[in-house]
């Protein structure tokens, strides 16, 4: 499954601008799972997947109708193999890839335990 193409010129992350951003984060491990993915996690719990391909990177969304939307508006697709529960595929400029990496993580790191969530700090 592939994104659609966007018009014009965006810069796109690259796969060590997207390891970067994520291991910046607070708490957030990498591990490689699930055929060489690069899987990012706060609190033991996924947040971002990178397969290195360009389907784009998986993240998780605030709300299901948030996910809604952007795969509505062709901005996102639906995780291929993460249906339910808001998560999206997206490929977008290197701003808006950096925003929905922070809401995953955030969203994410939300719904930890309230003891995981203060050891991060």
């Amino acid at each position: 499954m592939s994104l659609p193409p966007r018009a014009g010129k965006l810069r796109r992350m690259s796969p060590e601008e997207i390891e970067a951003h994520c291991m910046a984060l607070p708490g957030t491990t990498r591990v490689v799972q699930w055929g060489g993915s690069h899987v990012y996690k706060v609190g033991g719990k996924v947040f971002a997947i990178y397969a290195g391909r360009r389907d784009g990177v998986t993240v998780k969304c605030a709300d299901a109708e948030t996910a809604e939307f952007l795969i509505e508006i062709g901005a996102a697709v639906r995780a291929p193999h993460l249906p339910r529960g808001g998560w999206i595929s997206v490929t977008a400029d290197a701003e808006a890839l950096d925003e929905r990496l922070q809401v995953s993580y955030e969203t994410v790191r939300a719904g930890l335990p309230k003891a995981a969530r203060e050891a991060l700090e």
